[in-house]
């Protein structure tokens, strides 16, 4: 049995503050190595209010996104699986999701190089820039 509850112990949501934030697929289905599926769910980190997308990628089975809270993370997290799943025309995420604060300002690049970097390491591709879904706010 999924422990998502467990993720919920402790989490605040800090307005202001900078999140690294993943969300995992149903069952990991590769929902997004269809094109249609991936461009819905790019496009949505921009749609969702209360929230600053500052770089996201988007891999067959999950997504990582780094984003300047400006509500409650929960809600923005909510909203944007809930448009991706409406333009998809199915329930495609698995429930909760996983977070972490940046606290150091000099650490928010980091996390974005690292993020971008996540095809790299999946073995995907073998340079970012033949992967086209991903973006950071600094290009």
């Amino acid at each position: 049995m999924p422990r998502s509850h467990a993720l919920r112990k402790g989490r605040r949501s800090i307005p202001g503050h900078v999140y690294l934030v993943t969300i995992v697929t149903r069952q990991r289905h590769a929902w997004f190595l269809d094109f249609q599926h991936a461009a819905v769910a790019c496009r949505n980190f921009y749609t969702v209010p209360l929230s600053q997308t500052l770089a996201y990628v988007v891999m067959p089975d999950h997504v990582h996104w780094l984003l300047q809270l400006e509500g409650e993370l929960s809600d923005v997290v909510r909203l944007y699986k809930a448009k991706v799943s409406l333009e998809v025309g199915a329930s495609i995420w698995q429930k909760g999701f996983h977070d972490h604060t940046i606290r150091r300002e000099k650490d928010i690049r980091q996390a974005a190089r690292y993020l971008v970097a996540n095809p790299l390491r999946a073995g995907l591709v073998d340079d970012i820039s033949h992967y086209p879904y991903w973006n950071a706010a600094w290009l």
